[in-house]
């Protein structure tokens, strides 16, 4: 049951993420139980849960996370096309033979995400699911897209709830947790990274790597 006590909206050390975070998890966007749009007004684009125990996180606590999502659609949900540098013109195939891996591979989107792993015991699931919910408001779908989350916090356990109102007013404040969370310079930096986010094959992914 979740507890009766002020939240704080901020959260994780200023100085940056801790282990074991960073935590990465890719895999394509499936759907889910349609409850996030329809019932709650707060959609969420879910991946499968198989990522976790491939990854060897199977155990990682059941709960809500933030971090960052890089999608290969783009800030319409338009899935963005694979580019091979060797087809491409001079200068593509000029930026490619100088080590420009982004030139051979789609580019996308990278967006703040708050996320949820586990039972969901409100509505009682039988399986465990990954949930997310990207903090920008597409227009459409985007099942099929490949989605790179890259995990830099957590923010709290998985409640249960006397109220579907109590639950949304819950997950409202997950949202504002993370965007705050994500605006520190220690956080903020991981948009870019090391191009994690960013990396899709021609497949739309990272193949076999799903989580590590």
């Amino acid at each position: 049951m979740r507890p009766d006590k002020h939240r704080e909206l901020v959260v994780g050390p200023d100085t940056g993420p801790e282990a074991p975070f960073p935590l990465r998890l890719n895999g394509k966007v499936v759907k889910g139980f349609g409850r996030g749009s329809k019932e709650l007004g707060i959609p969420t684009a879910n991946i499968p849960i198989e990522g976790l125990s491939v990854g060897g996180h199977e155990d990682v606590e059941s709960g809500v996370y933030y971090g960052w999502a890089g999608l290969n659609v783009d800030e319409n949900g338009d899935s963005i096309p694979y580019i091979d540098g060797s087809d491409g013109n001079d200068e593509q195939k000029k930026a490619g033979s100088n080590g420009d891996h982004q030139q051979q591979r789609a580019k996308g989107t990278v967006w703040p995400m708050v996320m949820s792993i586990g039972w969901n015991p409100f509505y009682k699931n039988t399986v465990r699911s990954v949930e997310v919910h990207i903090l920008h408001s597409f227009p459409q779908d985007f099942y099929s897209a490949h989605m790179n989350l890259l995990i830099l916090g957590f923010i709290r356990p998985e409640y249960d709830y006397v109220s579907k109102d109590s639950l949304i007013e819950d997950i409202n404040v997950d949202i504002e947790v993370a965007r705050r969370s994500l605006e520190r310079e220690a956080y903020a930096k991981f948009r870019a990274g090391d191009g994690y986010l960013l990396e899709f094959g021609e497949e739309g992914g990272h193949g076999g790597d799903v989580a590590s």
